[in-house]
């Protein structure tokens, strides 16, 4: 069985530009689509094309990955709330733009975030979760909503309580990474947790958490009892570009649209950096690492990394 691999949301790195520079690798990964980063639904809300920027296409672009035929890749924005209302118009302005799919954001475990009860802190909130859940499910009609989520904030049971809760709302995806919020991005993920939540779960699970690109075929992430392998991959895949022979070629084309898109060289400098911190395991880019976190002009990284 082929595995369905779709790119996760890394906020500030699989973003609009990203997926525009790096449509060639994405394509050839095998991506039958991509997660947004999230968007956020707060009170009072007013959705606006600006703060849709990350979900328009770039216009007639041999290289955006928009130029994926539409049946064979798809974009699902992302929405971060704790506002049922709020979301409900998120969703809309998504609607009214062409999208028939949308995510909610229930795993993200950065402590500022899970404090203020959204991402992972919505797994405190059971009712909360539910009304988002109802909501979205509503909204954007049965099969087309969806949730990512973790196997819980400190304990990988939390999930399974709250799952008889979830299994009664018709979502596209239920995307689980086997850690826990607390965990962050350490230590190793539960699959074997993973197994019984996709036992349970009346919804289809995506697996998420330490899925590399370069062992998909192993039977920790293809269990023998899913029928579809629905995989969601975001480090591993953007750790790998940077042994590509034309990772050089691809970064600059990424600075170039970026500094298009941005005003000013320190918007477009941290970007860079932050995509070169996930390639520190390349010997070469680990060797450049130091100077490229002290340039301060685009130009000057164009000239250290071509």
């Amino acid at each position: 069985m082929k595995d369905e691999l779709w790119l996760a949301p890394l906020r500030g790195v699989t973003i609009r530009a990203f997926r525009e520079a790096f449509a060639d690798p994405i394509r050839e990964a095998g991506f039958v689509g991509a997660f947004a980063p999230f968007i956020p639904a707060n009170p009072g809300i007013r959705v606006n094309d600006r703060m849709l920027a990350d979900l328009a296409p770039f216009p007639s672009s041999p290289h955006s990955s928009f130029s994926i035929p539409h049946s064979s890749f798809s974009l699902v924005p992302q929405v971060i709330s704790k506002d049922p209302s709020a979301m409900r118009e998120l969703l809309k302005g998504f609607k009214a733009r062409g999208f028939d799919r949308a995510d909610l954001n229930a795993g993200c475990p950065f402590p500022m975030i899970r404090r203020r009860g959204r991402g992972s802190g919505l797994m405190r909130t059971p009712e909360v979760l539910e009304r988002l859940l109802e909501a979205g499910c509503e909204e954007m009609g049965p099969g087309k909503f969806s949730l990512k989520i973790r196997l819980g904030l400190e304990r990988p049971d939390e999930l399974l309580a709250l799952l008889p809760m979830i299994n009664r709302y018709p979502l596209a995806v239920l995307t689980v990474h086997a850690r826990t919020a607390k965990q962050m991005y350490e230590g190793t993920c539960d699959s074997a947790r993973l197994d019984e939540i996709e036992r349970i779960s009346v919804n289809p699970v995506m697996r998420n958490g330490d899925i590399s690109v370069l062992n998909l075929q192993s039977s920790v992430f293809n269990p023998q009892n899913s029928s579809v392998h629905r995989l969601m991959i975001g480090r591993s895949f953007i750790r790998s570009l940077g042994a590509r022979e034309d990772a050089s070629e691809l970064a600059m084309r990424y600075a170039e649209i970026s500094r298009a898109e941005l005003s000013g060289d320190n918007p477009v400098l941290g970007r860079m950096k932050e995509l070169f911190s996930y390639w520190n395991e390349v010997p070469r880019w680990r060797r450049l690492w130091p100077v490229i976190k002290i340039c301060r002009t685009v130009d000057e990284l164009l000239l250290v990394i071509r």
